[in-house]
């Protein structure tokens, strides 16, 4: 998605009109952002009247452009938030049966009566383990989170250059029927 991402807004920058915006953006696959967002604003040219007042076809083209970035957005993000409970959730769990096993160890030392070494180890051993798991799982997951926040951070940014760049070529194209009619 990002290097596409990529190659569609580099494609759009040396674009002169949308129908240039279309060709130059053509061998990139159909469903990658800068294809996409454009076909919202011919969709939006397509639908409007012929002598619809500029600022108003602008401002719904900038309207169907965010509501096209605000999707793809979540698409992107869809199952994120799992790694975020992940990372938040899991130390605690590990810590949840860190205590439950050293208590499980105490109630032994009581039951049995005996306080050595030998007998005290391997439950708090076990104990030890569950907070390693949690740990083991939370690292992992806030790392990958974080990495994708800031892939997805970037990546709305990319939208959001692109939407302008296709608002600019809309502007343009505006200027010129204006100037024509």
């Amino acid at each position: 998605a990002a290097g596409e991402g990529r190659r569609g807004h580099a494609a759009l920058a040396g674009a002169v009109t949308l129908a240039d915006a279309g060709e130059r953006v053509r061998p990139l696959p159909a469903h990658g952002l800068a294809r996409s967002l454009l076909r919202e604003v011919d969709k939006e040219i397509a639908l409007s009247a012929a002598d619809a007042p500029r600022d108003a076809l602008q401002a719904r083209a900038a309207f169907r452009l965010k509501q096209a970035q605000s999707a793809r957005a979540r698409s992107l993000a869809r199952g994120v938030g799992l790694l975020a409970t992940i990372g938040a959730v899991a130390p605690f769990v590990g810590l949840f049966g860190t205590v439950w096993g050293i208590m499980r160890s105490f109630a032994g030392i009581a039951a049995s009566g005996n306080t050595s070494l030998a007998s005290v180890a391997p439950g708090i051993a076990e104990a030890l383990l569950a907070t390693a798991v949690g740990l083991v799982a939370a690292i992992p997951a806030v790392v990958i989170y974080n990495l994708f926040s800031r892939w997805l951070q970037g990546h709305k940014g990319l939208q959001q250059q692109v939407a302008g760049q296709l608002l600019l070529l809309l502007s343009r194209e505006l200027d010129a029927r204006a100037a024509m009619g």
